[in-house]
């Protein structure tokens, strides 16, 4: 049986979408992921929604899996003495259990041709850290959760535009002495 140039054309059609959305999704997708984040040099443990223990070492992430809608964690001390039974709630596709508490702020980064970032970053406050104003109105967290952000802890800021055509921006989410890191790489005042 021969085929007809129409259907081998269609047939190539075909397989060059396949390929195509399988290249997308193995490398190019951006992970939906939960993190719980532990930037002190203690370590914890915790349970999720009355799950098994998981133990998170100083200076790390963990991956876990949450629902949307309302959770639940216990937090226990290295000695696995009780801290605190919270629960929280789960609105977006990725976040942030911050169980030690400690200081994160969320920047904003805006993307684009043509941009005047400065003028951008001019017109918005400034947020005062250890006594030092930091220009672009970064965004102080240290509760328990948050899913108010693009970029997680363990991601970068894209290094490419991907749309030409207008103005964007993305949040991300650093630990304290990151971002303070990342401020001083990236703004030069």
């Amino acid at each position: 049986m021969k085929m007809s140039a129409s259907t081998k054309g269609l047939i190539i059609s075909l397989l060059t979408v396949v390929i195509a959305f399988g290249i997308y999704f193995l490398f190019l997708a951006k992970k939906n992921e939960f993190l719980v984040d532990n930037p002190t040099e203690n370590t914890y443990y915790f349970k999720i929604n009355n799950g098994a223990e998981n133990i998170i070492a100083a200076n790390q992430n963990v991956k876990v899996d949450l629902e949307k809608g309302k959770n639940q964690i216990k937090v226990f001390d290295a000695q696995k003495k009780l801290l605190y039974d919270s629960a929280f709630v789960v609105k977006k596709v990725r976040g942030l259990l911050n169980i030690a508490h400690q200081d994160y702020y969320i920047n904003e980064q805006f993307y684009g041709y043509g941009l005047n970032k400065d003028s951008l970053i001019a017109v918005r406050k400034a947020t005062v850290i250890d006594g030092k104003n930091y220009l672009n109105a970064p965004e102080h967290f240290n509760k328990l959760y948050t899913d108010d952000f693009y970029f997680n802890v363990n991601e970068e800021y894209d290094k490419v535009v991907k749309n030409v055509q207008k103005t964007e921006s993305r949040r991300k989410i650093f630990r304290k002495q990151d971002f303070l890191k990342y401020y001083d790489a990236y703004y030069q005042f």
